[in-house]
């Protein structure tokens, strides 16, 4: 099934020199200018009747716009009573703190059993929302907080907040090395040239910014406290990786067990058994997309990364005295 999508409308006089796309975001604004883009691509926009497929194209005020579009459903999504964590909830979105090992939305080898399958056992009406109201995505073994919106207004709302780097979003991180100061990565991302599944910072990417402080220090490992300012796929994993601190348990970023010298048996057993990526969404603050009041939320970390910083400091007290820092 699709949802049509027939609009029309007439470019304000205001709007003399805006890129197409960006004119059509202020006319639509139940649609993210993204999703307007994309229409224009497949030419799906009429400008006085005319098929225009650049959005780039400036307009001059006055043009009678035409849209005729279709947003795909997926028949293969399916409601599935999957547990959902959530922190909060109302009319219009909802906030939920993800496990390790659940997928946000299905796809190539994941085709339910994720989040998504879960948002439509929860509240069906959310079949509504293109992609069941996902916004922003945590990697399948990444734990903690995320949005999600429960109207078509809400959820255009939250992208466009996102795309204007309005939705603050901290993390906690066990870094591989000991790390001397905080600091930030401005490094562009994109998919690895050869590994399909990894991404890889690259000079013609698109622009990443991640911000860095010290938490903690170990005798080989630091606790981080991250502030992405750009969302792109595994970006904290990748950026750490590109500064030589991977992160503890990363399979696909270089997280393999270095445990420093002299380290116990048991302090070694614990890091081999970290099997993921030791990095959690503890902070989520933005603005409500309908209301437009300002709201927090804070999820403390998960029992396997206490587990694991527990184990850290034990073995950094052990060797406390040889330290020389």
């Amino acid at each position: 099934m699709a949802q049509q999508v027939k609009l029309n409308a007439t470019v304000s006089e205001s709007q003399l020199g805006q890129r197409l796309d960006q004119a059509l975001a202020e006319l639509f604004p139940d649609y993210s200018r993204s999703r307007i883009k994309e229409w224009i691509l497949d030419r799906r926009i009429a400008v006085n009747g005319v098929i225009i497929d650049k959005p780039k194209e400036k307009v001059l005020g006055g043009e009678q716009i035409t849209l005729d579009a279709e947003i795909e459903e997926d028949a293969r999504w399916e409601a599935q009573d999957i547990p959902l964590d959530i922190v909060y909830e109302d009319d219009d979105i909802l906030v939920i703190n993800k496990p390790r090992d659940l997928v946000v939305h299905p796809g190539a080898g994941n085709p339910d059993g994720t989040v998504l399958n879960a948002l439509l056992h929860h509240y069906p009406a959310i079949m509504d929302v293109p992609r069941a109201g996902i916004v922003h995505r945590l990697d399948k073994d990444t734990t903690g907080l995320m949005v999600v919106a429960k109207t078509v207004p809400a959820q255009t709302h939250l992208v466009e907040t996102l795309q204007l780097r309005e939705i603050t979003r901290e993390y906690e991180a066990v870094a591989i090395g000991r790390m001397t100061a905080g600091g930030t990565v401005n490094e562009p991302i994109s998919r690895h040239s050869t590994k399909r599944t990894h991404m890889a910072v690259h000079p013609m990417g698109k622009p990443a910014t991640t911000h860095y402080r010290i938490m903690e220090h170990f005798r080989a490992h630091t606790r981080l406290r991250l502030r992405l300012e750009t969302g792109r796929t595994h970006q904290i994993r990748v950026h750490m990786s590109h500064i030589n601190h991977p992160l503890v348990g990363d399979p696909l970023y270089g997280g393999r067990p270095r445990p420093p010298k002299g380290a116990s048996d048991a302090f070694i057993a614990t890091l081999r058994q970290f099997d993921r990526q030791a990095l959690h969404a503890t902070m989520l603050r933005l603005y409500h997309p309908i209301s437009g009041i300002e709201m927090e939320w804070h999820a403390p970390i998960p029992q396997d990364m206490v587990d694991l910083i527990a184990a850290l400091k034990d073995d950094t007290e052990q060797f406390k005295d040889q330290m020389d820092w």
